[in-house]
């Protein structure tokens, strides 16, 4: 299984940029797929990112050119940068992992499909 820890988060204007950054332990060498969530207040969690052990990614058409999904996969280190931040990126975001040595199905990334989770860092974008 994986373990999952996230750093980075926290207030921002709109317009401004965060970093945040999960680091993996435990069995890493099965991870094949990793994402980024997010869940708003009263909204459903939903994907915002995703990248397979090679370096495909898929973004949420809500954060597409504002978003960047990126790992070093041998450090076991997942990002996700984001620019031009709105209020409506205003979330908690989560970093997540699918089981052992299962990839990445496409651009539909579910949240069940997803095994492992970091606690979660809360992200605010003030007008």
């Amino acid at each position: 299984q994986v373990q999952l820890v996230e750093s980075g988060g926290g207030s921002v204007q709109a317009g401004g940029s965060l970093r945040l950054s999960c680091a993996a332990s435990g069995s890493t060498y099965g991870r094949f797929c990793m994402a980024w969530f997010r869940q708003a207040p009263g909204k459903e969690r939903e994907g915002v990112a995703q990248i397979d052990r090679f370096g495909t990614a898929n973004y949420a058409d809500s954060v597409k050119g504002r978003f960047t999904i990126s790992q070093a996969y041998a450090k076991n280190t997942l990002y996700l940068e984001m620019n031009s931040l709105k209020p409506e990126d205003t979330a908690i975001y989560y970093c997540a992992s699918r089981r052992d040595f299962q990839y990445c199905t496409g651009a539909d990334f579910p949240p069940q499909d997803f095994d492992y989770w970091g606690q979660g860092t809360q992200v605010i974008v003030s007008s």
